[in-house]
């Protein structure tokens, strides 16, 4: 069983207070940093840590706006600020040593833009790559599989969602478990997704700051990501993606491979878009693989 240390606190620059929780020796060779998505938080990646090696050191946070954080400051519910805290986690908690990191969704959109605008980091440090049912953009033309007249009202919903939500002076989402949870199994996750893994969305959903959520839906939006994946050419990196993803559709992440020329690009058959959850073992295996790579360098 991987020990985990007790949960503590972290402020970036601009005074966002955010949750860290810390698993697996300090001497650990590499350090693997496991970044969530939109509305969830560390708890994303419960069901993959029980199959990594013990004696990794893996570092989980909660983005600001999301668990245990606390809410986006003003002007700053970016993935340009989200990639500034990253970077400015890793100068605190992992100073040295390589390290592999984990983006799912927002967290993978994350990983480009910190490829971006911290490339002495990338390059200095970054050890493996992995992206999990993420997009490099055009978020704003999402449809969420739908056809015709019904995918385009969902592009042109989505931007009054995000208002809706932006607009929400409450601490959490005040709606019915039981709705979000059918919502969730529908929308999210693909093939006959298990109970405790719907649960654990929801229960991390409903914990999300509204108003943050609101505008990190449309930093979502405005997401272009192509950029920072230039800086990760030579990372070893993987590219994984349920083929029945509604959110970050499989060419979304396709193109996100195309730009990664030695990325190994893995597709899950009857999988949605919470691969942590739906196929935990499969992605804990590639990430472990990463690591592995890592440590011989």
């Amino acid at each position: 069983m991987t020990a985990v240390l007790a949960p503590g606190r972290f402020v970036t620059g601009d005074g966002a207070a955010l949750h860290v929780s810390q698993s697996g020796p300090a001497d650990s060779a590499v350090t693997l940093v496991l970044v969530h998505g939109w509305t969830q938080d560390h708890r994303t990646w419960d069901f993959v840590l029980p199959h990594l090696d013990p004696g990794l050191r893996v570092l989980r946070y909660d983005l600001r706006g999301h668990g245990g954080s606390s809410p986006a400051r003003p002007g700053g519910a970016t993935i340009a600020r989200l990639a500034d805290d990253l970077a400015e986690l890793i100068a605190d908690r992992v100073p040295s040593g390589p390290l592999v990191l984990a983006g799912h969704s927002m967290g993978g959109m994350t990983l480009m833009v910190l490829a971006e605008r911290h490339p002495s980091l990338v390059a200095s440090r970054l050890a493996g790559a992995a992206f999990v049912a993420t997009s490099s953009g055009d978020m704003d033309k999402l449809t969420l599989g739908f056809p015709g007249l019904v995918g385009r009202s969902v592009t042109r919903f989505e931007p009054r969602v995000a208002r809706l939500l932006a607009r929400l002076r409450s601490d959490t989402l005040r709606l019915r478990p039981g709705l979000v949870r059918s919502g969730a199994r529908r929308l999210v996750f693909g093939d006959r997704p298990g109970r405790a893994q719907v649960d654990s969305v929801v229960e991390q959903l409903l914990r999300a700051h509204p108003a943050s959520a609101g505008l990190f839906l449309d930093a979502i939006a405005a997401h272009r990501g192509v950029g920072g994946l230039g800086a990760l050419c030579d990372v070893p990196s993987v590219v994984l993606a349920g083929e029945k993803d509604r959110l970050c559709p499989l060419p979304h992440a396709k193109v996100i491979a195309d730009e990664l020329p030695h990325a190994e690009f893995v597709r899950f058959p009857g999988a949605g878009h919470m691969l942590p959850q739906e196929r935990p073992f499969e992605v804990a295996r590639r990430i472990a693989a990463l690591v592995r790579v890592a440590a011989r360098r």
